[in-house]
């Protein structure tokens, strides 16, 4: 019997655990950056490196072709949404699996 609630009580705990989810990658963190704010996250000097685009701020740090703040002749620490959408090969395609931060607020 002990061992039966002991069971019901872990599959609640997961049942629970699995319908909240947690933040899945598309959900937006509630910290918002300002255009100023952002600057400071340039991957310099061991600063995080943040990108945003279409609003959304994204932590490149440890992406590999974003070594030290800069990749292909973009810096982090800025809003690169018309970069990325007009200049970059691959557009905004690269943006998925990024983890997101926050928002860029105006």
């Amino acid at each position: 019997m002990k061992k039966l609630l002991v069971m019901s009580f872990v599959l609640m705990l997961l049942l629970v655990v699995g319908c909240s989810g947690g933040k899945s990658e598309s959900t937006v963190p509630e910290k918002t950056f300002t255009i100023d704010e952002l600057a400071a996250f340039n991957g310099k000097d061991g600063a995080p490196a943040y990108i945003a685009v279409d609003g959304i701020v994204y932590d490149v740090t440890n992406v590999s072709y974003w070594k030290n703040g800069m990749h292909n002749g973009f810096e982090a620490g800025r809003d690169l949404t018309e970069e990325i959408k007009t200049k970059s090969p691959h557009g905004v395609s690269k943006m998925n699996g990024i983890p997101v931060v926050g928002k860029l607020t105006q």
